[in-house]
């Protein structure tokens, strides 16, 4: 700890003895540190304390993706427009508008020392590999501090604020409006065709298990490469196993010895708008609350950026009320955005988690209540498997709508404390002897074992399902015998149920049209003799693909459909005449592409990473390989999604499966692993994409996690400071 240093430097000076010099006091940390870097380059880090270990995988993280560690702080601490220029301004500004680094450095002063320690530790460790690596020039962060991790704490990078839209508070900070109404719908326009988000956790009960141990299927849905695979051991009873976003220093998604835990974005009413009435009064703002008028809290900021090689500055104001920060307006009225936003009690969640060893251990841990945007996934040694449904969850008055924004001038619409966890949705123990959840509904998450919607206030969960979800049941029920191997088979199971809904609707449409084009004749018998499964060779899975998407890009869209809706009411009742426009339009599209609408969908669907770059940048003319998975949005448990700006003509993956594990628990954890690409962001590493063709091919790792299997993999044992 910093204020420990001080003393002890104190101490030394009157005393007579030399001081370290912050250097010799890194390398004095670092021979408490081993890292044994596996046969696919994942780091296995062995600290005497928390605070070694800590260490150790912040200098093994920038060792295999510096970039990303930095891009990551260079964010969230909201000075992204110094690199990225004007446009990022406003990404800045909703930091700031949450917290301040004052508030940040306070944050971690009123930490408690344990705390204190891993966040010494986390700027240590990356300050040392720094120092050890000149070569490596930041864009922007030469040193980091140990109050940095207060802007990271909750887990998933981004999180809860970025549900705000940056063009919300660009709007307002630049002329006290709302977003344009036709912006608004392009914006939600770009939302529904981007790659859905999320992730899939699936428990599994002993007496389900050919082993008669509990699993866990750890799927995050996530950008490729934004996790690393780790392993961090301590005296101190840390040995975590999974996966750490880039620049955090606890296991995000993963396992030790006794306990595994998988997080899925929930869909738990965590976050509210208020709009506030604003008064002024002598030059000075005032809010009304109930009969009194509150003064709103006013500051400014400075925030730099970059244009060409110019520095420059732009000074916002700052407007805060009880509810929280103005964010935007809403109906010409400033309007307040409410989040969980504790950031010392979210770090202690996020790594005493880590620790925990059994349910009721687990559970106690869930009483912090800072875990805001996920769900929570878990199954355990003792054979117990669970899910939490949210962890941080306002109280309110029921007779308010908290999907839309709530008059903030009345005092009802408060906030009224937090739901305990035994009042949160959870999931213990179901006579069906598993548990799914993908994003999904809460209320088929165990069959009839579920929770019941009735029993819960409305904002707790959407009851909204999703084809994932819908796929995830059908090959859970009825099921037993399970292995590590036939799970991971069954989180790869190729069945696309949206394809069964939206594809003979289309078949119909043609067969019934009095004026059939001859041209779609072969590509609708193709389609008609179809099972809908994806497959690399599946030039019918290519047909759907496209027809999906482009119903996405042009079809007719009632208001008020979910995504699921949405393709049943394009598969049953939108007009036949719009069904075969489209489809005669990927037909050409395909044609004009590929010279032929004849395609396999492995060579249409491709994996590509050409450098170490944060955006990918993808080239039809370099070599990839074919990938056989689809999209999240059709069903696929094994999500492939890709982005569509590409300027090439082939489909590039750029997210879905990332980092992906199925964990045994018995007397010993057993468990497997994949990474899309590798563990190295560096092209020049060998383990850049050396577990690709494993990933194309359902072939996983076997995770080492007993020291004495780290060893027999070993490839590289060092320090910090001594690789």
């Amino acid at each position: 700890m910093r204020t420990v240093a001080l003393l002890v430097f104190l101490i030394m000076v009157s005393c007579g003895q030399k001081p370290q010099t912050e250097v010799e006091e890194w390398q004095a940390h670092a021979e408490n540190i081993t890292i044994i870097r596996d046969d696919f380059g994942v780091p296995h880090i062995y600290g005497k304390t928390d605070a070694d270990a800590v260490f150790g995988l912040l200098y093994a993280q920038c060792e295999d993706d510096f970039n990303r560690v930095e891009q990551n702080y260079i964010w969230a601490t909201g000075r992204l427009a110094e690199v990225e220029g004007e446009e990022a301004l406003y990404s800045d500004l909703r930091a700031q508008l949450f917290m301040s680094q004052e508030e940040a450095m306070a944050n971690y002063e009123k930490s408690p020392e344990w705390l204190k320690e891993l966040c010494d530790a986390f700027a240590d460790g990356i300050n040392y590999y720094l120092h050890m690596h000149p070569e490596v020039k930041p864009r922007l962060l030469s040193r980091f501090e140990p109050w940095m991790p207060m802007y990271f704490s909750e887990g998933s990078i981004g999180g809860d604020i970025e549900r705000i839209r940056t063009s919300k508070i660009k709007a307002f900070y630049e002329s006290g409006m709302e977003i344009p109404e036709m912006e608004e719908l392009k914006l939600k326009k770009e939302e529904e065709m981007a790659e859905p988000q999320g992730s899939n956790g699936i428990a599994i009960s002993g007496k389900l298990t050919a082993s008669g141990n509990a699993m866990l299927l750890i799927n995050p849905h996530t950008s490729f490469y934004f996790r690393g695979e780790v392993h961090v051991v301590s005296e101190e009873g840390l040995n975590a196993y999974g996966a750490v976003t880039w620049g955090q220093f606890f296991v995000y998604q993963g396992f030790n010895e006794k306990t595994g835990w998988m997080h899925t974005s929930t869909y738990t009413d965590v976050m509210d708008e208020f709009k506030e009435t604003i008064v002024k009064n002598d030059d000075k703002l005032f809010y009304q609350y109930g009969e009194e008028l509150r003064p709103v809290k006013t500051s400014e900021v400075t925030l730099k950026y970059k244009e060409g090689d110019a520095v420059k500055e732009n000074t916002f104001p700052m407007y805060h009320t009880h509810h929280g920060p103005i964010t935007h307006a809403v109906d010409k009225q400033w309007t307040a955005s409410a989040m969980m936003w504790e950031p010392v009690k979210a770090l202690e969640q996020s790594y005493i988690r880590t620790k925990k060893n059994g349910y009721n251990g687990f559970r106690e841990m869930m009483d912090i209540r800072t875990n805001s945007s996920n769900n929570t996934v878990y199954a355990d040694a003792e054979g117990n498997i669970a899910y939490f449904h949210g962890n941080f969850i306002p109280k309110r008055d029921t007779i308010f709508n908290y999907r839309e924004p709530v008059d903030g001038s009345n005092p009802k619409t408060d906030w009224q404390g937090l739901h305990s966890v035994d009042e949160n949705i959870l999931v213990l123990n179901p006579e069906n002897g598993w548990i799914q959840n993908c994003n999904s509904t809460p209320y088929t998450s165990a069959l009839e074992f579920s929770p019941k919607k009735e029993d819960y206030p409305n904002y707790m969960s959407i009851d909204r399902e999703n084809f994932r979800g819908v796929h995830a049941i059908g090959l859970l029920k009825g099921k037993s015998g399970f292995t590590l191997n036939s799970l991971i088979e069954l989180g790869h199971d190729p069945y696309l149920p949206a394809f069964e809904a939206l594809i003979p609707g289309l078949i119909e449409a043609y067969y019934d049209h009095h004026d059939r084009n001859p041209k779609l004749q072969s590509p609708i018998d193709t389609l008609a003799d179809w099972d809908f499964k994806t497959s690399k060779e599946s030039i019918a899975m290519t047909l759907a693909h496209y027809y999906g998407t482009k119903s996405y890009q042009k079809a007719d869209r009632p208001e008020g459909m979910t995504p699921m809706q949405l393709i049943e009411y394009w598969g049953s009742e939108s007009p036949q005449n719009e069904k075969l426009a489209l489809f005669e339009e990927v037909i050409d599209q395909l044609q004009a592409d590929f010279g032929t609408w004849k395609m396999p969908w492995g060579e249409v669907h491709r994996y590509q990473r050409l450098n170490g770059d944060i955006r990918q940048p993808f080239d039809d003319a370099k070599p990839s390989i074919p990938i056989g998975f689809a999209s999240g949005r059709w069903g696929a448990l094994a999500a492939y999604g890709a982005r569509y700006n590409n300027n090439t003509k082939k489909i590039y993956g750029t997210r879905g499966n990332s980092f992906v594990a199925a964990v045994e628990f018995g007397e010993k954890v057993k468990a497997k692993t994949i990474l899309a690409g590798g563990q190295s962001g560096n092209p020049s590493s060998p383990h850049f994409d050396d577990q690709i063709q494993m990933y194309a091919k359902v072939n996983w790792k076997d995770a080492a996690y007993y020291k004495e299997d780290v060893l027999k993999r070993a490839v590289k044992t060092y320090k910090p400071g001594g690789e």
